[in-house]
């Protein structure tokens, strides 16, 4: 039952990034270019589908050979490759909240006209910027030597951590949360922007007596749906992350610490599908799809129909 709900999750997740990824991979390749937030999606799919791998691989070992992360060598890689493509997929999708908000949102502020006109370069300085995040975070727990053998399993000993251990457990936590911190207020900015703008276009609209939605108010709900939607996913899989870790810390041999790994699948997983229905190009060519899908299993089930009626 637990493989079977990896495998399922697996497949979830890999389904709509590797669809956001060739979608857009073939437009560039069919263009001979490619736009620079539309390489955005194509780094956010390759750093999800490399995430949801690295969860796949960690819940089967962990269910079935759970003895190799005994190796504190092979744990520290598994966990330093997880943080990497978590980051980047969490950084990536900040940036589209970026995006979204300069590219539909409206102040007259100097400040805001200025970043919008340099709205690329913005994003590759608070790429730039995540990076240098993401080095110093390593180069501090190596440090402090807070990687510690938090995640080697004593042989000897399988029933607690030493008061050291939990320490130093806890101190990584605390250094991990804050890595997070810059995206989710970067994100939640974002919004309360967007909402502001959306309330100053909507007075607007009221001054001149319209009651009818024009396209720039849809265009900032849709917007708005999105940001929301990804921040409380954000905020369930920062908790998730955390459960799953103290779980690791405290009760090493648990084997509910299997399922809560699973659960750091729901954000790179559902978030591709809400990118996929809120991008116009990507949810037609995925209606194209669907259509095509169906077309092909109707004339499958009517060939298998008339072979059995044949015989």
């Amino acid at each position: 039952m637990y493989i079977i709900l990896v495998i399922a999750l697996f497949i979830t997740g890999m389904l709509g990034n590797v669809f956001i990824g060739v979608v857009n991979c073939s437009d560039w390749v069919k263009n001979q270019k490619i736009t620079f937030i539309n390489l955005i999606l194509v780094c956010l799919a390759a750093s999800r589908i490399s995430s949801v791998l690295m969860v796949f691989i960690d819940s089967t070992i962990a269910e079935l050979a759970p003895h190799f992360y005994y190796s504190y060598s092979l744990a520290k890689c598994s966990d330093i490759f997880w943080v990497i493509t978590d980051q980047l997929s969490t950084w990536l999708a900040t940036c589209l909240s970026i995006f979204y908000l300069f590219k539909i949102a409206h102040f007259c502020h100097p400040l805001f006209l200025w970043l919008k006109w340099r709205l690329r370069g913005v994003l590759v300085v608070f790429l730039v910027f995540s990076l240098l995040v993401l080095i110093f975070y390593f180069l501090l727990l190596e440090t402090l030597h807070i990687w510690g053998d938090i995640y080697v399993i004593s042989k000897s000993n399988l029933t607690s951590f030493s008061n050291t251990t939990k320490t130093i457990a806890f101190q990584k936590i605390i250094f991990f949360d804050i890595i997070y911190v810059v995206p989710f207020l970067v994100s939640l900015a974002s919004l309360l922007l967007l909402f502001l703008s959306f309330l100053k276009h909507s007075r607007n609209l009221d001054l001149i007596s319209t009651t009818s939605e024009d396209s720039r108010t849809k265009i900032h709900k849709k917007a708005i749906k999105m940001l929301v939607s990804f921040l409380v996913l954000f905020i369930v899989h920062i908790f998730c992350m955390q459960v799953s870790r103290w779980l690791v810390f405290m009760f090493p041999m648990n084997r509910s610490i299997n399922f809560a790994l699973l659960t750091l699948n729901i954000f790179p997983s559902t978030h591709s599908f809400i990118l996929i229905v809120g991008n116009s190009k990507l949810h037609q060519t995925a209606m194209r799809v669907q259509q095509h899908l169906k077309i092909q299993l109707q004339e499958l089930i009517l060939f298998l129909h008339r072979f059995s009626s044949i015989h």
